[in-house]
């Protein structure tokens, strides 16, 4: 049953759900079309990540169901912000999350060993194979540009009204729409595990001639998804609820 809405409700959430839909619209055209984005050239690589990355959330939600799927920091945080996940609990979700992450990697890492092996003389820009990397690194700019995603994401998670913890079809297809929409400028982390796990991966592993793991960038996947988080967590608080 639609609820009864005010005239200042009605504006809002309209507010918010255009907002999103132009967010991704123009965003999704935008990666498309203009230079030095991660869609430039080939688009049809970067339909296979995004779908890939889509399909890998699907996944990991699902098998970490009993804990509600979080499979990312921000998510937990946002949660947490929004009261809906303890907070004495956060510090085991981050645990398992950066955990995850870096053995995810790794696996990744054995399956593909024979291809790296062979490309030692290319190795060298295969970060972006783990993890983000802006095509235009401009770190104040790359923040604002995960802050955004991520701020969707988990503001999407705290107020779709069909929200279950077995029901991650809908955030699979999100990520997908972030990743054609809004990837482009830095990879879209949306997820400090996501990023920082598969860094510190690269720096250990033995990848013939590899490039470097860039520590100075890699704080910009990690404050901006936590921004995004807070202050979409934040913002759910403050949105009239319906019963």
């Amino acid at each position: 049953m639609t609820p009864v809405l005010s005239g200042g409700e009605i504006i809002l959430w309209e507010f918010l759900g255009t907002a999103a839909l132009l967010l991704f619209g123009v965003g999704v055209v935008a990666n498309v079309i203009l230079p030095r984005s991660n869609a430039d050239g080939d688009t049809s690589h970067w339909v296979l990540i995004v779908i890939g990355w889509g399909v890998g959330v699907l996944t990991g939600a699902s098998i970490a169901d009993a804990t509600g799927g979080h499979i990312n920091p921000a998510v937990t945080i946002g949660l947490a912000m929004a009261g809906k996940t303890p907070w004495s609990d956060v510090p085991f979700y981050l645990i398992g999350q950066f955990l995850g992450a870096f053995v995810g990697a790794t696996l990744a890492w054995l399956v593909y060993k024979l291809q790296f092996d062979e490309n030692r003389e290319q190795n060298e820009g295969t970060l972006g194979i783990f993890s983000t990397n802006p095509p235009i690194k401009k770190p104040v700019w790359n923040l604002v540009s995960e802050t955004i995603a991520t701020f969707f994401l988990v503001l999407f998670i705290l107020v779709a009204p069909y929200q279950s913890p077995a029901n991650y079809a809908a955030v699979t297809a999100l990520v997908i729409g972030i990743g054609a929409a809004l990837g482009g400028p830095t990879g879209y982390a949306i997820n400090p595990a996501r990023d920082l796990g598969p860094r510190v991966a690269y720096a250990v592993l033995p990848i013939p001639g590899k490039g470097s793991a860039d520590w100075g960038y890699s704080w910009v996947p990690i404050i901006g998804p936590i921004i995004g988080a807070v202050l979409a967590g934040l913002l759910s608080l403050a949105l009239p609820t319906y019963s």
